[in-house]
């Protein structure tokens, strides 16, 4: 339920126009709270119904990852909103590019946006355990691949 009321708050913010820099932030925080906390809780309930500590260990792997991920993207906005600001340019909108970028990009919405309905699925069909080693492999590659993006834009 927190899946579907959180895509539904922003609508209605921006639809009413009430949208703040607090309440993205916020917004933001709370998103990381949520998967970090579903992610360990799922590791504990597959650990504890399949009898192997290995789940546990997976989803301690993806909390962590996106605990990352969540710090990386805080500093990253950081470094961008100064960036733009130096350039005394108004705040824009990167558009993906490259195959990469778009790699990036559709993964990260997809486990944004529409993560309620991937977890309803697979819980339709008693598969959500298969998140866990989804989640700890894509959470690393994640940051990985900002890394690899971050690094194409300096030269020396």
């Amino acid at each position: 339920m927190t899946y579907v009321l959180d895509n539904c708050d922003g609508e209605i913010a921006r639809l009413k126009d009430q949208c703040s820099t607090f309440g993205m932030w916020f917004d933001t925080l709370v998103d990381w709270i949520v998967h970090t906390a579903f992610f360990i809780a799922l590791g504990i309930g597959t650990a504890k119904g399949f009898g192997h500590d290995a789940w546990l260990w997976l989803g301690g792997i993806a909390a962590a990852g996106g605990t990352f991920n969540f710090a990386l993207g805080i500093i990253l906005d950081a470094r961008d909103k100064a960036a733009s600001e130096d350039e005394d340019k108004a705040e824009t909108t990167r558009q993906p590019e490259g195959l990469s970028d778009w790699a990036v990009y559709v993964f990260r919405e997809l486990t944004r946006e529409d993560f309620c309905f991937i977890v309803l699925a697979l819980a339709l069909f008693d598969l959500t355990w298969l998140l866990l080693p989804a989640g700890a492999i894509c959470s690393q590659v994640y940051w990985i691949a900002q890394f690899v993006r971050g690094a194409r834009e300096f030269n020396v």
